[in-house]
């Protein structure tokens, strides 16, 4: 699991000003952090059908922040997906 060191780093790398903790940048980056540490998870332990269940609720909700701020704004969405490697 994530950190609070962890959190606290990506929220200051994606804040657009000092306190942002839930502007959509931040949020998909928290669970693009979450949606790699589950994913190596899976890795280990193929069976745990609980946690593959969470990280496709995870991944849900990324695409819902991303299509959101595709729709808002297209520069800022295409900055976050060219920072995060998303959309291969």
């Amino acid at each position: 699991m994530l950190s609070k060191e962890d959190k606290r780093k990506i929220i200051e790398e994606w804040a657009r000003h000092p306190g942002d903790t839930g502007s959509p940048e931040v949020q998909i980056a928290l669970l693009t952090a979450r949606i790699k540490y589950l994913t190596e998870h899976l890795k280990r332990h193929r069976k745990d059908v609980h946690t593959r269940y969470g990280l496709t609720k995870l991944v849900g909700q990324r695409k819902a922040l991303l299509r959101y701020l595709k729709r808002e704004n297209f520069a800022r969405y295409r900055e976050v997906v060219k920072k995060l490697g998303l959309r291969g």
